[in-house]
């Protein structure tokens, strides 16, 4: 580094930082699993009896994925170019910045709910329908609260004059404002509520918070989870058959019966790009919460191995640079990051390998959707933004 001032001061300019820096295994990473998500949604949405391509028609067709997966890219790029300690709060009068994005998270979060703003999607009301022509173009509030969640904490839970040993200064704040989102977001979305959930149970470890406040967050969680959980008729009877090993290959297991067929099917080298069955109405979702299920048809086991790979170095890259970060924000930003990209993959890969119960997750930059795409994107932007500082010449960024 050309400047002598130390990382941690929230008052050094971007510009005394010398040439902006990124991590650029992050964008490599990030970069080719939207380019296999494209490809394998494009072949994923192929049916027999869509209309005939027409230009004038492309939005309602696979290249729409393309175009999200590149904007996705654009945006991470140029998020990894800013610094990340633009989001922090080190002094009184910091932290509006993050303060913005948690008060418009809620907001979304709200509208969505209203009916006539919130549009309904298969059963729940997820979205919020921003045009509707020429195309329609919509967004999920729960794509970007998630990731508003892990900045919000980052800048909540490193501020140094902060003790987070003392429950009604430091950790009372975390638990009321960080619950308040994820019980927003449980409402529609249960999957999304319990992996912000346990990412922000993970940020409070990370922050040195006292066993006995995490066991009684714990305990909590449970509640308000059993809640949501009986707010909505079907959330119940899928764990109940899951627990009980009652497939119900017609009823409620009809999705994982047919992912597992597929798999099955696929052995380990696939039956060759384009050339899946379950994609022609037998699997429902096959382009979004299901697709590792066509990736592993197609691809085989060998393909589904390959994305489970880059998740994996994604993983070990992300926690390299939260345990290297010049700062305890930038510590708990690539933590919750990581965890919050890594933690989703997981959970939808055990959806639809049946090792978990069924619930709407998707798989970070491989299922379709440009709300994932887009604010994953911005937060693995970040994540690289916060591994600028190390440089290859610094022996942490290849250890």
């Amino acid at each position: 580094m050309s400047s002598t001032a130390p990382l941690s001061d929230p008052r050094v300019s971007p510009a005394t930082l010398g040439p902006p820096r990124y991590d650029g295994l992050v964008l490599l990473l990030v970069g080719a699993l939207m380019t296999l998500g494209a490809g394998m949604v494009f072949s994923a949405s192929v049916t027999l009896t869509g209309e005939v391509f027409s230009w004038s028609h492309w939005w309602r067709t696979p290249l729409r994925q393309c175009v999200f997966a590149l904007i996705g890219f654009c945006a991470m790029v140029w998020v990894a170019h800013l610094d990340y300690r633009l989001w922090t709060w080190q002094r009184p009068g910091d932290g509006w910045w993050a303060g913005t994005l948690y008060l418009l998270a809620l907001v979304l979060l709200v509208a969505m709910l209203i009916p006539g703003v919130g549009e309904s999607r298969l059963g729940a009301r997820r979205a919020i329908l921003v045009l509707r022509h020429p195309f329609a173009l919509s967004f999920q509030p729960a794509e970007f609260a998630k990731v508003a969640l892990v900045v919000w904490l980052a800048a909540l839970l490193g501020q140094p004059q902060r003790p987070m040993r003392s429950f009604r200064q430091g950790y009372l704040p975390a638990l009321l404002t960080g619950g308040l989102l994820i019980g927003l977001t449980g409402i529609e979305d249960f999957g999304t509520a319990a992996l912000m959930g346990t990412v922000m149970m993970a940020m409070l470890l990370i922050a040195r918070a006292r066993w006995l406040h995490l066991i009684g967050t714990g305990l909590l969680g449970l509640i308000g989870g059993t809640g949501l959980l009986l707010l909505k008729p079907h959330r119940l009877p899928r764990i109940q058959s899951w627990l009980a090993g009652n497939v119900d290959p017609l009823g409620a297991g009809y999705q994982v019966t047919q992912a597992l067929i597929a798999i099955g099917f696929g052995g380990w080298f696939g039956r060759g790009l384009g050339n899946g069955v379950q994609k022609y109405g037998y699997l429902p979702q096959d382009n979004n919460d299901f697709i590792f299920a066509i990736v592993c048809e197609e691809l085989g086991i060998v393909g589904g191995l390959v994305i489970i790979g880059l998740f994996l170095l994604l993983l070990w890259r992300g926690w390299r640079i939260s345990t290297s970060a010049p700062d305890r924000f930038g510590q708990l930003l690539a933590a919750g990051i990581t965890l919050t990209v890594c933690l989703q993959a997981a959970f939808n890969i055990a959806v639809v390998t049946n090792t978990v119960p069924t619930k709407g997750i998707s798989l970070p930059f491989v299922s379709a959707g440009g709300s994932g795409v887009l604010f994953l994107g911005m937060a693995a932007g970040l994540l690289a933004s916060v591994g600028r500082h190390l440089a290859p010449s610094d022996p942490r960024a290849d250890t």
